[in-house]
């Protein structure tokens, strides 16, 4: 029996208005949609393009009956957004990916867990259920170690790498300074990569799924800073990259975009470091680069349309904007260099502060080599300096 299709014309709904949701209210409305936008923050980038729009916080009750009442079918552009709402607004309409999902992802720990039990490849982790756990969970996975708090923390906030014995003297008071009931940490034992990489992956209702080339990262403080695609990792190693993600979504059994991004140790293994339920800063490249993108998948998916075909068309690298980089990419000569570059395409995203660490935007250079794609994002990378 074939699922039924929300036909173009229809409100779908997205929770979270940032770029992400930005960008997939774009392929919405091109492909026919009209989009409703709920969002605590006024200004957020999204609203700007929402047909319908509603600023208010997740946990109104008033403003969820009234997106309820608006929308055919629902989404998210952060995994951090309330399970228990997308749960109840699932009572009333399709919800992708599932609100079980997001219990899930959203705790570190029983994301980890979870990956663990289903045989998955994860570095080693003990629990902390107060600070005082500290010294006895650095005792069992050794240093150096990544302390993370269990829930929210993006963009490297909320962690802490302890090299020496003195680093967890200096942890100590930032986990103490936590006093909220129920709060959680995960020391992960440190994974020395020789490279970080991740896989999309498109899962449809009746659970095929697709994946995207896998890509090639490097981050910098803990933010995304350069993505190049394809992976330069020999093909043996992609597959496999993209086997463990298939085998990681379906475990989730949930449709909908994901990202799953890995660690390549020195010694040629591959660990799940963490999976997105959503599209994903990785993939912005899609965009340009692809057939159909990241967020046009998350349209097709949220209305039970079929996937779209995954075909790179051509090489791409991405540089993220952060923070004031922006207005060295937009201002004067800055900006009149890199619309010089041939296969440069500008995307910003409509963010009206500027704010240390935030993305503001990106740049992404299409090329037939990919060596060539690289080198032109480098460029810009040592022009942000």
């Amino acid at each position: 029996m074939t699922a039924q299709i929300l036909e173009p014309g229809s409100v779908l709904g997205v929770l979270g208005g940032g770029q992400l949701g930005a960008m997939f209210a774009s392929a919405a409305r091109r492909m026919g949609y009209r989009v409703a936008v709920w969002d605590p923050d006024p200004d957020a980038p999204a609203l700007q393009l929402a047909d319908y729009s509603f600023a208010a916080p997740f946990l109104d009750v008033e403003t969820r009956d009234q997106f309820s009442g608006t929308v055919g079918a629902v989404t998210v552009e952060w995994e951090n957004v309330p399970a228990d709402l997308c749960e109840w607004l699932a009572r009333h309409h399709p919800v992708r990916p599932f609100g079980t999902v997001l219990r899930i992802l959203q705790d570190r720990i029983h994301q980890k867990q979870f990956l663990q039990i289903h045989g998955l490849p994860v570095a080693p982790f003990a629990i902390l259920e107060s600070p005082d756990q500290l010294p006895n969970a650095i005792s069992d996975i050794g240093l150096p170690a990544l302390c993370k708090t269990a829930r929210s923390g993006y963009d490297g906030k909320g962690q802490w790498l302890i090299q020496k014995p003195a680093d967890a003297e200096q942890v100590f008071p930032s986990l103490s300074a936590s006093t909220r009931a129920g709060h959680r940490w995960i020391l992960e034992q440190f994974v020395p990569f020789e490279r970080e990489l991740s896989v999309l992956v498109v899962r449809e209702p009746g659970g095929q799924c697709r994946t995207y080339p896998a890509v090639d990262n490097r981050h910098v403080h803990g933010i995304l800073r350069l993505t190049v695609a394809p992976s330069s990792l020999p093909a043996g190693t992609t597959t496999h990259a993209s086997h463990l993600a298939v085998q990681a979504v379906s475990a989730l059994n949930s449709p909908g975009v994901f990202c799953v991004e890995f660690f390549h140790t020195s010694d040629g293994n591959l660990l799940i470091n963490e999976i997105a339920p959503r599209p994903h800063n990785s993939g912005h490249y899609t965009l340009d680069a692809c057939t159909v993108s990241q967020f046009e998948q998350q349209v097709r998916v949220l209305c039970g349309a079929p996937i779209g075909d995954i075909k790179l068309l051509c090489s791409a690298a991405m540089v993220n904007l952060i923070g004031d980089e922006v207005r060295t990419v937009t201002s004067g000569q800055g900006y009149r260099e890199v619309m010089a570059i041939a296969g440069a395409v500008l995307h910003l995203y409509g963010k009206r502060t500027i704010r240390t660490g935030r993305k503001m935007g990106h740049v992404t250079f299409l090329a037939e080599e990919r060596e060539i794609a690289e080198e032109r994002a480098r460029w810009l990378m040592n022009r942000l300096v």
